[in-house]
């Protein structure tokens, strides 16, 4: 039995208890609880089967024919914490919409079978009907999309699918590709992200939507979204949303289709008790016990490990990630007194050996240039006769960046200090990185994007981790503009729980901060690289 929406047992609504069963019967899964094993038959937690049975609930009155209309929801979300189980429940609902028996076929008088054998299927299995329960039928050529923002975040569903049919009784209809598998009768479930352009908008009849929390304008899912709509409506398909807490700030995907009025979309949320604190370690516990309530996989001693150590930098993130919750922000980068706690006076005489971090703009945001010494000092350094700081702020030079001035400025820090690394981010200034390189080499001047993800994401953690570390040996120097920055910082969700810099709002500057990334990941990469010390000179020996 499966408890409904209301938690009542049992059901009080028709559902197709067949696609359980076939799942169970046709997906083989090989870890357990975190081991390896000999492949086990997919059987469903029951929270699992309880979202299963609500998604697959038939109207009383459907009737043969009916595609999408036969069922009481036209699409469906589910939100449930940090490695719940949501991957492999949703490659088994995949697997059923690929050759099981999603349809509504009619409704049961009593007697009639569904026998694997019509459908291609030498398993053997049968399943009875009971009189008057709704009956189930393949889709002719199903048409599946797995989507996500990158190929890494689809595998969360696509990896478990692929062992799923390896392992078990599908690889007789299915077969597995690097990036789609083939299905009967010109069917195919295809890998999707917001860069295969060409494979959105087609006629599908189903589409897993992975991690719809960071679906957001900004990496154009959104978008993605709602053209993949337009396509499951064309086929009268239907799509369901899986999902960790969204931040409320963002205005995703996720957070629209739980805020939207329409009664033809399911949700299942396991909302923790109200009143219970996620920083008191008791009460998370019962946060945890409660949102993970099924998964048994899971070891609670293990998440509170996780969860912990993420409430240290981030407890927005920690709370919607193993909580389940709601929570505004994935939040400021650093509160602006943990930063300003850094500050300390320092000279900084020529010939000093130094990093430095460069972040151009044109017109709108602001360039920069901040400077680190390799015992862990950052600084906005001066030049010319003024001694100007390297800031540039296009308003106070008549709407555009000044680039002469700030080729000069680079010249005179190569010239000041000896600079043995630059990181530049190199949009808007790419020719001007090529001549700096031309300049000084490219083993001291090096293209750094701070698009891309994964270095980003590594890099502001570890500034973030020697600004708030307690025996950190950073400080800096207080510079105004830099604090102003920090505090203006949020981050953007990215795939596999990273994340980039972005604005709190589009006239909030951060570029000072960008600066500071990427001086610190150049210190800390020489550091790394032995650079710490001048090279000895080489004595020559003379002979007379």
């Amino acid at each position: 039995m499966v408890a409904a929406d209301d938690g009542t047992w049992p059901l009080d609504f028709p559902t197709l208890f067949v696609v359980p069963d076939w799942i169970a019967q046709h997906c083989r899964i090989q870890s357990v609880g975190g081991l390896v094993t000999t492949p086990q038959p997919f059987e469903m937690y029951d929270w699992q089967l309880r979202a299963t049975a609500s998604f697959y609930r038939v109207r009383p009155k459907a009737e043969l024919g009916q595609l999408s209309t036969a069922f009481h929801y036209r699409r469906g979300q589910v939100v449930a914490p940090q490695k719940s189980g949501k991957g492999p429940w949703t490659a088994g609902i995949v697997a059923a919409e690929a050759v099981g028996p999603v349809l509504f076929g009619g409704w049961s008088t009593g007697g009639e079978r569904y026998d694997c054998r019509k459908y291609g299927c030498g398993c053997g299995w049968v399943y009875e009907y009971e009189p008057g329960e709704p009956m189930g039928r393949p889709w002719t050529t199903p048409l599946i999309q797995i989507t996500a923002t990158s190929e890494q975040q689809t595998d969360n569903v696509y990896r478990p699918l692929q062992a799923m049919i390896r392992n078990g009784l599908l690889g007789e209809l299915m077969k597995v590709g690097e990036q789609f598998i083939r299905l009967p009768n010109d069917g195919r479930i295809d890998v999707v992200t917001s860069s295969a352009q060409s494979r959105l908008g087609n006629p599908i009849t189903f589409a897993i939507q992975d991690e719809t929390g960071i679906w957001t304008e900004g990496n154009k899912m959104t978008k993605v979204a709602t053209t993949q709509r337009r396509g499951l409506a064309g086929m009268s398909g239907r799509s369901l949303e899986t999902t960790n807490g969204w931040d409320p700030s963002e205005n995703s995907v996720a957070q629209k289709t739980a805020e939207t009025k329409q009664t033809d979309v399911y949700r299942f949320h396991r909302l923790p008790p109200k009143g219970l604190s996620y920083t008191n370690k008791a009460e998370r516990r019962k946060i945890h016990t409660h949102v993970y309530e099924g998964s048994t996989h899971i070891d609670l001693d293990a998440i509170e490990g996780e969860a912990a150590e993420l409430l240290e930098k981030e407890p927005a993130e920690a709370e919607r990630f193993y909580g389940n919750r709601i929570v505004a922000g994935m939040g400021s980068w650093l509160q602006q007194d943990r930063w300003d706690a850094r500050a300390a006076s320092q000279e900084i005489p020529d010939g000093t050996r130094i990093v430095l971090g460069f972040d151009g703009s044109d017109v709108d945001d602001w360039t920069g240039l901040r400077a680190e010494t390799l015992d862990g000092y950052q600084f906005t350094p001066v030049y010319g006769p003024d001694h100007r700081p390297t800031v540039w702020d296009p308003a106070e030079w008549e709407g555009q960046v000044p680039r002469l001035e700030v080729d000069a400025a680079v010249a005179e820090m190569f010239d000041r200090y000896d600079v043995i690394r630059m990181y530049a981010d190199p949009p808007y200034w790419t020719s001007e990185v090529a001549a700096w390189q031309a300049r000084h080499g490219e083993k001291r001047v090096t293209e750094w994007h701070t698009t891309r993800a994964v270095q980003m994401h590594a890099a502001c953690e570890q500034l973030l981790t020697d600004v708030v570390k307690a025996d950190s040996t950073f400080r800096h120097d207080g510079c105004e503009t830099t604090s102003l920055h920090v505090r203006n910082a949020r981050k953007a969700a990215r795939p596999a729980n990273r994340y980039v810099l972005r604005k709190a709002s589009v006239h909030q500057k951060i570029d000072l901060l960008v600066c500071s990334v990427l001086a610190h990941e150049a210190a800390t990469d020489a550091v790394a690289a032995g650079q710490a010390k001048p090279k000895k000179k080489s004595k020559m020996l003379i002979m007379r």
